[in-house]
């Protein structure tokens, strides 16, 4: 079974978590660019996380 949004939004929010606790290159304000491109990730599966939860509501 295919995963949803929720199950790569938590994925996603685990694997930056993650990647800042262990990475020396990243800091609060700056990323190396594996630490970026997580971030990304997490940060877009949010918003669509978020925007879904919302029109739900509607």
């Amino acid at each position: 079974m295919a995963e949803g949004l929720y199950d790569r939004y938590m994925k996603a929010a685990a694997a930056n978590r993650a990647h800042g606790e262990t990475c020396e290159g990243c800091s609060p304000d700056a990323r190396c660019d594996t630490g970026q491109r997580l971030y990304e990730s997490f940060a877009r599966l949010q918003d669509s996380y978020l925007a879904q939860q919302k029109q739900k509501r509607r």
